[in-house]
């Protein structure tokens, strides 16, 4: 729905998640593709908690002011994604705050899209910023983002070694113990002090109004970003989480792949767009070839990809 807004096409989306054992659109995705479009003036159909289909025919991106609140803890992180996408050809200054889970199992956390996501975006002209506002935990969510997104053009990116010259990251803890997060922080380090390069773990005692929760964000930083997180549950560890998101950055900074398995199809409706670019993934992910497959359908730029499902790739733009 976003590169349908930005490439002003009308859709028709169907089957949505019907091979999920909850089909359709969860509270989350509802609240994005309403966003999508809110924010670009257009009309949609379809948009109900289960929907399996949705006809979305857009408007005019413009600037402005926007609420969107997710009401569980369903990801503002997912929310964001399709925003930003869709904020590239804003034709003003767009302010959103969106509500919900900021640190939920599978989607980015706030950390890794302000600290990956955005610098990499940044390489290719996209300026925005995020502020978090106060963190939210599943189940119960309540955490709050504000997004900043300038009018900007996309320019190609061409990204296909690795040059890493230090590790950072955050490491935060909501009413628990602040040694909990702590605990965390010191295992990562311990694991990546075998890179021999500068590492710093801030420890957050983090805002969180609603519930409690844990959970460690990771990056890698010189010419690109890499990034990995992990979270906290009842029961595991605070050394297990640390360790698990050290050990997938370790990963990923050794296997001298410019961009990560998740950002490897983060980017590519952003490539889409600019044209004429050309990276290298850790992993061409399942997600990496839907991208591919709908960007080249709904922008008309065709892509190359050098890599098999699964490996490392090389994913190209004309």
């Amino acid at each position: 729905m976003a590169l349908a807004a930005v490439t002003s096409r009308r859709i028709r989306i169907h089957s949505i998640r019907a091979r999920r054992p909850r089909k359709g659109l969860s509270h989350q995705h509802l609240t994005a593709v309403r966003a999508i479009a809110e924010i670009s003036d257009g009309t949609l159909r379809g948009d109900e908690l289960g929907s399996q289909e949705l006809e979305f025919s857009p408007g005019t991106i413009g600037g402005g002011n926007f609420t969107f609140d997710v009401k569980t803890a369903g990801s503002t992180g997912l929310v964001l994604q399709a925003i930003l996408i869709a904020g590239a050809a804003a034709d003003g200054r767009l302010d959103v705050t969106v509500s919900g889970g900021t640190d939920v199992l599978w989607a980015p956390t706030i950390d890794y899209l302000s600290e990956v996501t955005l610098p990499l975006l940044e390489k290719m002209g996209y300026c925005a910023r995020l502020e978090l506002i106060q963190r939210g935990y599943y189940p119960r969510g309540g955490g709050r983002v504000r997004a900043t997104i300038e009018p900007s053009e996309l320019k190609p990116i061409i990204l296909e070694d690795a040059e890493i010259d230090f590790i950072a990251g955050i490491s935060h803890a909501g009413n628990l113990p602040l040694h909990v997060a702590e605990r965390q922080a010191d295992e990562a380090l311990r694991v990546l002090r075998k890179t021999g390069l500068d590492v710093d773990i801030a420890v957050e005692e983090a805002d969180c109004p609603l519930g409690r929760g844990s959970g460690i964000t990771l990056w890698a930083g010189g010419n690109t970003r890499l990034g990995a997180t992990s979270l906290g549950r009842p029961g595991k560890r605070a050394e297990l989480v640390g360790s698990e998101a050290a050990k997938e950055l370790l990963g990923f900074i050794e296997a001298g792949s410019p961009l990560d398995r998740y950002m490897g199809d983060q980017i590519v409706p952003y490539i889409a767009m600019a044209g004429s670019s050309r990276v290298g993934t850790y992993e061409l992910t399942l997600h990496a070839e839907t991208n591919i497959f709908l960007a080249e359908r709904i922008t008309g730029r065709p892509f190359k990809v050098q890599g098999a499902s699964g490996k490392p790739a090389i994913i190209e733009t004309a």
